[in-house]
């Protein structure tokens, strides 16, 4: 149920050193293809990152946070053209969600790394630094990077009873 699968999946920044077999990364890119977007534009691309050398250069993508993904087996950095669609934010974050949610349910661990609007150094914009890494050409905008692998640390699911039932409303404010 999709229901307890959002309940356990929680973000994972330690992996163990298995690799992600090539049907899961299949299925995942597959998954991805397969998300929503406005108008079925699907103005998202998606580069599938299982080379340790490159996932060390994109885990230098920001000044703090995303270095565990060195340690991860594959990265998928989610990129949209913005010329094709006026929603691509949108819809490259569909797109990243269905990823990490198949991910999950393939029994692997992840955690999305925010790039857009973040920057490499001073004011060289991550999403800069990563076109440059993986060849993107200029008319891209890189989303984020969904950092994927087998768990090496466990998170116990969220609990129903602490979720934040304050922020529902029926019918009106």
């Amino acid at each position: 149920m999709l229901f307890d699968l959002l309940k356990s999946r929680r973000s994972i920044r330690k992996f163990t050193g298995r690799e992600v077999e090539k049907e899961k990364i299949d299925i995942i890119l597959k998954s991805a293809l397969l998300s929503p977007s406005s108008r079925a534009i699907r103005p998202w691309e998606f580069v599938a990152v299982t080379d340790k050398e490159l996932l060390q250069k994109l885990s230098r993508c920001r000044e703090y946070g995303p270095q565990f993904l060195a340690g991860a087996p594959l990265g998928i950095v989610v990129i949209a053209d913005p010329e094709a669609c006026d929603v691509w934010i949108e819809d490259a974050s569909i797109a990243s969600i269905i990823i990490q949610l198949t991910a999950q349910s393939l029994e692997l661990g992840s955690c999305w790394i925010q790039v857009r609007e973040r920057f490499y150094s001073g004011d060289q914009k991550a999403e800069d630094y990563i076109k440059g890494v993986l060849g993107i050409p200029a008319k891209y905008r890189v989303e984020c990077i969904v950092a994927i692998g087998y768990p090496a640390e466990e998170k116990k699911p969220y609990d129903e009873s602490e979720l934040l039932y304050g922020k529902l409303h029926y019918n009106k404010f």
